[in-house]
């Protein structure tokens, strides 16, 4: 299984409606998000909205059923040309509130790892 730990800007005066997608995501689309997500082999995702003196970011947690390394590339690769309507708009929302182009950046934008603890 893989972990991908990424940092969305949260556009100046889109937090609402940040929040609006994530409600519509978990609700009225929530079939929809399940299948979407099921198609990438993601088995959890999880979304932090934090608030900084440099804006607010949405920090996503997203848990792959694919191991580390070309399996990860082959699905983000999977997600950044999909273009049904779900994945359209769900592309388009991430682009207008956080100016991260998902067809481009299918990640997100890169980070890396600099501390991973896992209790043992």
């Amino acid at each position: 299984m893989t972990k991908i730990v990424r940092a969305f800007p949260v556009l100046p005066g889109k937090e609402k409606a940040a929040r609006v997608f994530a409600a519509e995501l978990g609700g009225a689309r929530r079939a929809e998000t399940s299948a979407f997500f099921g198609q990438f082999g993601v088995k959890s995702e999880s979304w932090h909205l934090q608030n900084t003196a440099q804006g607010a970011f949405v920090i996503v947690v997203t848990e792959l059923a694919a191991p580390p390394g070309i399996q990860v590339q082959v699905q983000a690769q999977s997600y950044a040309t999909a273009q049904g309507p779900f994945e359209r708009w769900f592309k388009d929302s991430v682009r207008e509130l956080c100016g991260v182009d998902p067809d481009a950046q299918p990640l997100g934008p890169p980070t890396e790892t600099i501390f991973d603890w896992n209790g043992q």
